[in-house]
């Protein structure tokens, strides 16, 4: 479509599309050939653009400019066609689509988000969509690769030289529209933690308020929870008996019952809440932005690889990016924010001259800024799963046959309910590994199924298990350019198991696991164990069935870490902008100073919703003194 930019007696400048086949202004017009723009409004009383008695210049800006304009104001090489907005959001995923919604808030300002993915839904449909969008079929896009950055790790030396899959989202939404929709907040102490770290205004006390802001919790608000925001927070409605067993053995092996492990009490047993609404994935795309996309001011494109930060100096001023095998490129008035997860965001960096210099210098990157923390740091959550058959045919063996799962299929397809409606992990539970330990370390997730190698293998038998694994484990790892191709995923080292107190964890989750699958509320469904199997039974025995079977939880993080600017491994200051370099922020999990101590989704989503208002210059919210549980004596192990 022709658009015109029309240039005033004072020289600024405005584009707007030709729509109606006149223009009426006293002004010079010329022609160019910028992308479609449309009128933003800054305020709601005016005339069309057309009326004589209307100010153009100060009722309408474009977030789509020509080049002389940018030229004139940022970059004195840009080109003659290069569209700008206020803020390029790099990343659709967790943190891009909150960014996205709340930046355009304001209709004043202007947003690009760019996706290296497809839309979440298939020519538009839910229905087709039903891979991502129906919460039991999760399996099929955390197994290849059309949604998925499928990444794999280098041979891990403490866990049989085995490769390591990491699936990561590519799609909107990111890895919300691949995980298990566990909303799990972490600990409060975690993000006092991250205060002591460096992370200078991000302790519990300001960050609980942006956690209700995000959440609709369908159980209701208090001080704890949130009831109006975009993300729907629900319970499972299975009521299956294994859950109950769970949460009973658990009870009976000495552990406390919390009826909300996100609120005043994380240590214990019971229900877990899930992103999860009316039988459908709830998505940060689903939740923020799709309810956005109608707004002027907000453009969305997807299939976009982004390959470089482009800088004027020290400052970010745009950034290239590669759709339909074209390279493009975008300027940002405001800023560039990447959000591209814990792998893509310190890649993106790197790629852009941002990291260690002599590694930089090794592959022929121009340095912008040596920052050797971009990429080190690497944290991630292990988890093995401890498995028991059932005696009884309750579990979801039988539902993961064809004839089953298309019954379930048809019922969810039609009414959105039914087994297809929720990820059954419904239950769970967070426990301290021994004495002294102040909050929990150790993570339950319990299902009734039986999981194999990612759930790319069919289930042999009818079983339950519980995830286990440790939450602040001491091994980090880095990740690496392999070359200057974008294409190329980094090398990725978590350097999993390297500390003893790591393995000697690992070797409690198993212990502690047992123990509570041998209470008297499972004794209607116990049969032989399956996994690690009655035959492991000494310290060596465990400690090699857990090299030889645990696995990711999915929660890399903290590869661009939040920090003092005296601190030689931070990568971004508590403001999220990346130090020595101007207009440049990264916001997503990998700014995390240290893992949480659970799930990741929830804390990267109030991380941007906090992050949101720190660029919008709005005050922080603060709720100071909010009750925590601390358990009746650190002496004992429960």
């Amino acid at each position: 479509m022709l658009s015109l930019t029309t240039r005033s007696l004072t020289g600024a400048q405005r584009a707007v599309t030709w729509r109606q086949g006149r223009f009426i202004r006293d002004c010079r017009c010329f022609f160019t050939s910028v992308p479609e723009c449309r009128f933003v409004p800054k305020t709601r009383k005016m005339g069309p653009p057309s009326s004589p008695s209307s100010s153009f210049s100060s009722h309408y800006r474009c977030f789509t400019v020509s080049s002389s304009q940018w030229s004139s104001a940022s970059s004195p090489t840009a080109d003659q066609k290069t569209p700008s907005y206020s803020y390029v959001i790099i990343g659709a995923g967790s943190a891009g689509c909150v960014l996205a919604n709340r930046l355009t808030e304001d209709a004043q300002e202007s947003a690009l988000l760019l996706e290296a993915g497809p839309k979440d839904r298939w020519l538009g449909s839910l229905r087709l969509s039903w891979k991502i969008h129906m919460p039991a079929a999760l399996i099929y896009n955390l197994c290849n690769d059309k949604y998925n950055w499928f990444y794999h790790t280098l041979p891990q030396a403490n866990m049989d030289n085995r490769v390591m899959y990491w699936p990561r989202g590519r799609v909107w939404g990111g890895s919300s529209s691949l995980n298990a929709m566990v909303y799990i907040r972490g600990h409060a102490e975690d993000y006092n933690r991250w205060q002591r770290e460096g992370a200078d205004g991000w302790d519990y006390d300001h960050c609980l308020p942006y956690f209700r802001k995000a959440q609709c919790h369908e159980l209701g608000e208090n001080r704890y929870r949130g009831g109006s925001g975009p993300l729907q927070v629900s319970r499972g409605k299975t009521n299956h008996p294994l859950h109950k067993a769970f949460i009973e053995a658990g009870r009976q092996a000495g552990y406390p019952f919390t009826d909300d492990m996100n609120g005043y009490q994380q240590e214990g047993v019971g229900w877990m809440d899930m992103t999860i609404y009316k039988g459908k994935r709830w998505s940060t795309a689903s939740a923020y932005l799709r309810p956005a996309l109608g707004r002027p001011n907000l453009k969305a494109e997807v299939r976009c690889l982004t390959t470089k930060i482009l800088f004027d100096g020290n400052r970010a001023v745009g950034v290239e990016y590669i759709q339909n095998g074209q390279k493009k490129k975008v300027f940002a008035e405001k800023e560039v924010i990447v959000s591209g997860g814990a792998i893509n965001s310190p890649q993106l960096l790197m790629l852009s001259g941002i990291g260690n210099a002599d590694d930089l210098k090794q592959l022929g990157i121009p340095v912008i800024q040596h920052l050797p923390g971009v990429g080190n740091n690497l944290q991630d959550h292990l988890e093995l799963y401890v498995q028991q058959q059932c005696t009884q045919p309750i579990t979801l063996y039988k539902a993961q046959k064809p004839f089953h799962m298309v019954k379930i299929g048809l019922e969810w397809l039609t009414m959105f309910t039914g087994y297809g409606a929720t990820a059954h992990m419904e239950s769970g539970g967070f426990i301290r590994s021994r004495p002294k330990v102040a909050h929990p370390d150790i993570q339950f997730h319990f299902l009734p199924s039986q999981v194999i190698d990612h759930g790319r293998v069919t289930p042999k038998i009818e079983a339950y298990q519980v995830h286990v694994g440790p939450m602040r484990s001491t091994s980090t790892g880095w990740l690496k350019l392999k070359s200057t191709n974008p294409l190329d995923h980094p090398i990725i080292q978590p350097n999993y198991l390297t500390t003893d107190i790591d393995v000697w964890e690992f070797r409690q989750c198993v212990k502690l696991s047992r123990e509570i699958f041998a209470q008297k509320a499972f004794d209607p469904f116990r049969g032989p164990e399956a996994l690690p199997g009655p035959q492991v039974q000494s310290d060596a025995d465990i400690d090699a069935f857990v090299r030889q079977k645990a696995d990711t939880a999915y929660h890399p993080s903290c590869t661009c870490k939040m920090g003092s600017p005296s601190d030689p491994m931070a990568v971004v200051d508590s403001n999220a902008h990346v130090l020595g370099l101007e207009k440049l922020r990264v916001i997503d999990a990998s700014i995390m100073p240290s893992i949480v101590s659970g799930n990741l989704n929830a804390p990267t989503i109030m991380m941007a919703e906090k992050a949101a208002d720190i660029i919008r210059g709005r005050p922080a919210l603060l709720d100071s003194g909010v009750p925590v549980y601390q358990p009746p004596t650190l002496d004992t192990q429960r």
